[in-house]
């Protein structure tokens, strides 16, 4: 079994590249925000409410991310930014000893520009809203994602590999990122 486990910043497309990887290899595919609101019953801003730290949060929440790297398919997770942090990069190291599954992490980059464009707005209720930006509001948006981008370097660094998509159309990206894994490690010809 195969656990290919993406992280990176927000809006850079780890859940719309994850369930496009998962569709072309006949993957499972799970998202982990989603996992984590359906574990809870509630959605993540609600979860998040009831901890008073992040950390806390990521600790109660590792529960979830034990169960999707554990299950005994081949799968796709798309992580959130921190996912190769403290409590979730601890669970990973752990599960992917034990588990006797291969276990690929890669980090998805983009530039800035590209991000702000795919940004999504939810509201409390994990429901997308419909937000355009201003022009004002797009130059503070985008130094919030070179800011993120800085920030979670650091820890997505941790990752096994790192794909840009930059000047990937999205239906190319699939396939491109198959072709690149298996050039950086020969032995994943065979989930492929």
């Amino acid at each position: 079994m195969i656990k290919i486990y993406m992280v990176g910043v927000s809006c850079v497309g780890k859940s719309t590249i994850g369930k496009l990887l998962a569709e072309k290899t006949g993957f499972a595919f799970y998202d982990f925000d989603d996992a984590i609101e359906k574990y809870f019953g509630k959605p993540i801003e609600y979860i998040q409410e009831d901890y008073m730290f992040p950390y806390s949060f990521r600790e109660a929440t590792r529960v979830v991310l034990h169960d999707l790297l554990n299950k005994e398919e081949n799968a796709v997770i798309a992580s959130i930014p921190s996912g190769l942090r403290d409590n979730y990069l601890r669970e990973y190291k752990k599960s992917s000893k034990v588990s006797g599954n291969t276990f690929i992490s890669i980090n998805l980059t983009d530039k800035p520009e590209n991000i702000l464009r795919r940004i999504t707005f939810y509201d409390k209720e994990s429901i997308l809203l419909d937000i355009k930006l201003n022009d004002r509001e797009k130059e503070l948006y985008l130094k919030e994602i070179k800011k993120e981008i800085t920030f979670f370097k650091r820890f997505n660094s941790r990752a096994d590999y790192e794909f840009c998509v930059d000047k990937l159309t999205l239906d190319k990206i699939p396939g491109k990122l198959i072709e690149f894994l298996i050039e950086k490690n020969d032995e994943l010809k065979k989930y492929f």
